[in-house]
């Protein structure tokens, strides 16, 4: 091998060059310019109150050209959340690729939650290979921007599950590892074409089968399928619980038509891991989906600007004014009156964003 001369001290930016030159492609980025690490846009998830705590500073929702994981218990709503964030995207001009293992998508609901159906993209996955080697396929092939949904990992099998026996033991970790060199392979390329990534996931109940790990279980009772290397892809893991109560069934007679679910972020590379939000998912009924208004009055009530007594709320604006209310209006003075809507807007904001940047700012 030839000894290279060397022609002196490079620049950061003839570093870049070089770098670049000897790849083939750009792989060297300056963090003060267009990267593909930073998070240009977020999807709304449909809660402005989850949106509100995903990123550290500003109203958020799901990072386009990141990987996430929207991991819940079963009926939580995965799905429901999954097709609100595909209607989302598709009003910012994002085509959505939904992979569907469990084939239990229905049009009709689709629609009624505003999905356009003319522009998804319906695949069944008959494998983990196939939903792997599918989304390297399109990224390799198209210039557009693609919101890639997994629903789910847990139920999708791999070859050798399908070609093979019933014995849990002939295909131990095999998932894992399809997984593992999946993620590699995949997670640079959504990157740079600002693609993204949302898993569905289920969670499990974490069995210890040692002493030594019954003390993680009493701190997480749950864990997800795919294995550790999914854990380390994900910039965003949103997890979704419901209160065993059932004062938190939502019912119409003797019908119920959704729950309160309870929202965990398990993991968020974006400084906000461990914060927690709660709101109502419809199943049935006029507005199904969720209720996105009516869990903004829960992370007000009791700060310095809503005042509660009794049956009754107060709201103050910043001229000292004070509007009264109570919480089964609270839905419909947010629709009809502008004034009091960008008020609990602006309110949200300074609690949810502006202080809790002051807190971890200490």
């Amino acid at each position: 091998m030839a000894k290279k001369t060397k022609i002196g001290r490079l620049s950061l930016s003839e570093m870049r060059n070089l770098i670049n030159k000897k790849v083939g492609m750009e792989v060297a980025h300056d963090l003060t310019k267009d990267n593909p690490t930073e998070v240009k846009q977020w999807i709304p998830t449909g809660s402005r109150y989850l949106d509100s705590v995903i990123c550290r500073g500003k109203t958020a929702g799901i990072p386009v050209g990141k990987i996430t994981e929207i991991a819940g218990l079963e009926g939580a709503g995965k799905s429901w959340m999954a097709a609100q964030i595909a209607a989302n995207a598709q009003r910012m001009d994002i085509d959505v690729i939904y992979f569907d293992s469990e084939s239990a998508i229905d049009p009709a609901y689709l629609e009624r939650l505003g999905v356009d159906l003319n522009r998804m993209m319906y695949i069944q996955a008959a494998s983990v290979e196939l939903v792997l080697e599918t989304i390297e396929e399109l990224l390799g092939s198209n210039d557009g921007q693609m919101l890639f949904i997994w629903d789910s990992l847990a139920l999708t099998p791999a070859i050798s599950d399908v070609e093979g026996d019933f014995n849990p033991q002939s295909s131990m970790a095999v998932k894992a590892r399809i997984l593992s060199k999946g993620m590699s392979k995949l997670t640079v390329p959504i990157a740079n074409s600002q693609s993204t990534l949302l898993v569905l996931n289920q969670l499990k109940t974490n069995i210890a089968s040692n002493p030594s790990q019954r003390m993680a279980v009493m701190t997480n009772p749950y864990v997800t399928p795919g294995g550790k290397a999914m854990h380390y892809a994900y910039s965003l893991r949103v997890w979704l619980t419901g209160r065993k109560a059932k004062s938190s069934f939502i019912m119409d007679g003797d019908d119920r038509v959704g729950y309160e679910v309870q929202v965990k972020l398990e993991k968020s590379r974006f400084g906000t891991s461990g914060r927690r939000c709660n709101f109502k998912i419809m199943f049935a009924g006029k507005n199904p989906g969720i209720q996105d208004e009516e869990s903004w009055l829960g992370p007000l009530v009791g700060t310095d600007n809503v005042a509660q007594s009794g049956a009754w709320y107060t709201l103050k604006y910043k001229d000292g004014k004070e509007q009264k209310f109570q919480s089964k209006t609270w839905v419909d003075k947010i629709k009809s009156d502008e004034k009091f809507k960008n008020r609990v807007i602006e309110l949200m904001n300074e609690e949810l964003v502006e202080k809790y940047v002051l807190k971890t700012d200490k």
